[in-house]
């Protein structure tokens, strides 16, 4: 099987860098088996700049220069299956980052998305589909 492709929420960085957060020792052991680089979306990754600063910007920034962190918008007609998803779990509700990464588990190859946000067990895609995700 192919190696996955890891997409990486908001929650997983902060637990990362921040060393107080109660999941870095998950996230830390994480990090050293399923190394960089990883995806994100650019709602979350904005998440993670606002949540990480002042500290740990510089080195989220210096991921995403180093090729280590890999950023994906969506815009056009692109952007409306994320829309969809909005909309499909507004009761949730939903943040656009958390659809932004449900998106990418969608149109990547062997998706495997690390994070905290207990709300990914609920979500689905491609439908029905269970989004394949590693969290604490």
């Amino acid at each position: 099987m192919a190696s996955p492709a890891v997409i990486v929420d908001a929650s997983f960085l902060i637990a990362l860098w921040r060393k107080q957060d109660s999941h870095h020792a998950w996230a830390l052991q994480l990090a050293k088996r399923l190394p960089p680089p990883w995806i994100t979306c650019e709602a979350a990754l904005s998440e993670a700049d606002h949540l990480l600063a002042p500290d740990g910007c510089a080195t989220l920034r210096l991921a995403c220069y180093r090729g280590a962190l890999r950023v994906c918008g969506f815009d056009g007609d692109a952007f409306l299956p994320v829309l969809d998803l909005l909309d499909k779990y507004a009761d949730v509700p939903m943040s656009i980052a958390d659809a932004g990464l449900v998106r990418l588990t969608e149109t990547l190859p062997n998706p495997l998305l690390l994070t905290t946000d207990a709300d990914f067990r609920f979500y689905r895609r491609l439908g029905r589909k269970v989004v394949p995700v590693r969290m604490p």
